[in-house]
């Protein structure tokens, strides 16, 4: 399993508050589930926060049914990710998965009032999109990072998977 760091240029000398998350890759035959935010046209790997007493693992079953309405089996981890922003320490767990069968979608609020919605797209356009990741530092500090996030995500997944 590979191992990064993201150190954000806002970040703070030391950290006091840390959140981990997981994130699913899904990749079906030469397309990806991600999920997109029609308002803020802001796409991720489905993905969230874990609950008290929950394994990173499930952690990605939960919220990737929750957002895409897919029940998905992870194959294993490939990629933990340490970003530090400001006084946060963000841990990110990846695993590809596959999915098994359909749930039931049910967004939060936030995320419903942000238009999120599960799409498919070709690996190499999601990449692609990730890859600009710089051209939002100037507008958008949160989705620079989130793209510069995912970005090196996928490049795990394409190296670790030989896709």
């Amino acid at each position: 399993m590979k191992e990064l760091e993201i150190l954000g240029d806002n970040r703070f000398e030391t950290f006091t508050k840390t959140r981990v998350g997981s994130r699913a890759v899904i990749v079906c035959g030469k397309n990806i589930l991600l999920t997109h935010e029609k308002r803020s046209d802001l796409w991720m790997i489905p993905g969230g926060g874990l609950e008290d007493g929950e394994t990173p693992e499930a952690c990605a079953v939960r919220e990737t049914e929750e957002e895409t309405g897919l029940i998905v089996r992870p194959l294993g981890q490939f990629l933990r990710m340490n970003e530090y922003y400001e006084e946060y320490r963000y841990i990110s767990h990846y695993f590809a998965c596959e999915a098994i069968g359909k749930g039931r979608v049910q967004l939060t609020e936030a995320e419903a009032a942000r238009g999120l919605r599960p799409e498919w797209l070709p690996l190499d356009e999601a990449v692609a999109i990730f890859s600009r990741h710089a051209d939002y530092s100037a507008e958008n500090e949160e989705k620079r990072g989130i793209y510069l996030r995912e970005y090196l995500a996928l490049t795990a997944y394409i190296e670790t998977a030989a896709v």
